[in-house]
């Protein structure tokens, strides 16, 4: 499973590296902003997203558009990453077409259920 993590702070990037590390089946990917992650995701093809809310070049919402408009990332499962855990926050992120919002600190079950999930699922997408 090819994971995209578009995270500007290295070391939430590093946390969640080390949260996966143990999962030989997932090959991730970390960016840390919206153009690199277009570059990424068009030359990688990224079979899940997991998107920070704020980013220094844009937002978590506004890149999921633009990242679906890709070739064959239409329906790729996208997750928002962010500390931000308001219900406004959550509520907007699920109307932009997030299927989940993960609150950080990230619970580790929380997003290995998710993918698992995924894994078993490959045809529904």
């Amino acid at each position: 499973m090819r994971l995209l993590y578009v995270e500007d702070n290295r070391l939430n990037a590093l946390l969640f590296e080390e949260m996966l590390h143990a999962f030989a089946d997932i090959e991730l990917r970390v960016s840390e902003n919206g153009r690199d992650a277009l570059k990424v995701a068009a030359q990688w093809q990224p079979q899940v997203l997991v998107l920070d809310a704020n980013l220094p070049d844009t937002t978590g919402i506004e890149l999921l558009p633009r990242l679906r408009a890709l070739p064959g990332l239409e329906d790729v499962p996208a997750y928002m990453c962010s500390a931000d855990s308001s219900p406004e926050d959550i509520a907007g992120a699920r109307r932009a077409g997030f299927d989940d919002y993960w609150v950080k600190p990230v619970d580790i079950h929380s997003v290995i259920r998710a993918l698992k999930s995924l894994a078993q699922k490959p045809s529904e997408r």
